[in-house]
């Protein structure tokens, strides 16, 4: 009756899955361990092209987070109630910019008069047009051409800008066109170090200008700082610089986000009236938003996307195909191991699991190790760069899903041939 019992719980789905489970699988994976070990230089060569698809799942993703994150939080700085008018587009693609686009003509400062007073929507309006020159005082000046702004009296408002002291630039200065203007933190501190700057008087272009403030930091954006620049009053910047050195965009402020599409659409029909535009043709200016923006960024990421899924796929190809080769010749050279397990009394799913086993092994070996590499890879742009070090968790699970499947799909018909072998032929193997 007890031995019965016995019987009847040893055969039961638990314990067969429990057998199953721990014998035999750690069984497969110790023979899979020692096999790869014992060809080291071959397992090497063959898990390469597995670490190099997974490091560039792993690593481009983290990096194309780390800029998603990072251009969210700078295109968020500009407010939800900000657009741009420009000449120009924000971004464009190919190496010979449209005639259409190049030829039009550039915008005004009375255009942006015209918008400050006939936009009821627009609460404050930023002309700006930028160049670059070296800053000089006295024995000192920057190590490289600072970017010159010049700009309106709203700068700051319209820019989301704050002063750590001094004056902002004000409508007396642009209209007086006087020689001040107001620092960001590196020329500053390459200029004055821990001397005040307020009421020096620094050289732009062999011209002085009188220092009345001083912006508050703001740090790096995509590895470049965004506190290298000085403004000035726009109207001195058109006597300062030649026409083909610049060109003038508008920064324009909505009362509201909500008031925003009617500020957009006051400034579109008062610039196209001015600018002769007839009803069926297009605008010959740029009108873009903070959803301009990422639209136009998600462009630029996707093509990312598409050259990451490439590479990654071209990768992980060739290392299935690696490992597919490797266990092929591994058949071969096991061919009477084959033959006696076989005679002993091994099935020929005993057989498959443990050729599948060691395909598994090899992919997540080199999958494991792609991860640790695109991880380090990721952190070490993070590090270069400045960008938020974000390493997304699906990214690991994506790239060790992505080895696991390639060693899976390319170890069945090595696994499935070794499993076919007739124990009597490879006995007699040679």
């Amino acid at each position: 009756m007890i031995n019965e019992e016995a019987v009847r719980i040893s055969r039961s789905p638990i314990n067969w899955f429990r057998s199953f489970s721990l014998a035999r699988l750690l069984d497969s994976w110790r023979m899979a361990f020692e096999s790869l070990r014992a060809n080291k230089l071959r397992t090497i060569l063959t898990l390469l092209g597995i670490i190099i698809g997974v490091m560039t799942v792993v690593g481009m993703l983290s990096i194309i987070e780390g800029l998603n994150q990072s251009m969210a939080e700078r295109i968020g700085e500009m407010g939800s109630n900000l657009f741009v008018i420009s000449k120009n587009p924000a971004v464009s693609f190919g190496p010979h910019q449209d005639p259409g686009i190049r030829n039009r003509k550039d915008l005004t400062i009375d255009d942006a008069y015209a918008l400050a007073e006939g936009c009821p929507s627009i609460l404050a309006i930023s002309p700006e047009c930028w160049a670059h020159s070296k800053v000089k005082y006295k024995g000192h000046e920057t190590s490289e051409a600072c970017g010159i702004g010049g700009a309106g009296a709203d700068y700051l408002l319209v820019n989301n800008n704050e002063l750590s002291g001094g004056r902002a630039l004000t409508d007396e200065d642009i209209l007086a066109t006087r020689h001040v203007c107001v620092l960001a933190n590196e020329p500053a501190e390459a200029l004055f170090g821990y001397e005040d700057p307020l009421g020096k008087e620094v050289r732009i272009k062999g011209q002085r200008f009188l220092v009345v403030g001083v912006i508050e930091p703001k740090g790096q954006f995509l590895g470049n700082s965004q506190d290298n620049y000085v403004l000035i009053p726009h109207s001195t910047f058109e006597k300062l610089f030649s026409k083909d050195e610049y060109y003038l965009h508008f920064f324009i402020q909505a009362i509201s986000k909500e008031e925003l599409p009617a500020a957009i659409d006051q400034s579109e029909r008062i610039l196209r009236l001015r600018r002769g535009v007839a009803a069926d043709e297009e605008n010959d200016f740029e009108i873009y938003t903070q959803d301009t923006l990422m639209d136009l960024y998600n462009q630029i990421t996707g093509a990312a996307y598409a050259i990451m899924v490439g590479v990654a796929a071209i990768s992980l190809l060739v290392g299935g195909i690696g490992i597919m080769n490797i266990m092929l010749v591994a058949v071969i050279e096991r061919t009477r191991e084959i033959g006696v397990r076989k005679a002993v009394g091994a099935r020929r799913r005993d057989i498959l699991r443990q050729f599948i086993t060691e395909s598994a092994g090899l992919s997540i070996v080199g999958g494991t190790i792609g991860i640790i590499v695109g991880v380090l890879v990721a952190l070490g742009v993070a590090s270069a760069t400045g960008l938020p070090r974000t390493i997304p968790l699906w990214s690991v699970g994506l790239g060790f899903s992505f080895s696991v499947g390639v060693g899976l799909f390319f170890g069945i018909y090595p696994a499935y041939k070794a499993s076919k072998l007739d124990p009597i032929e490879a006995l007699h193997y040679e």
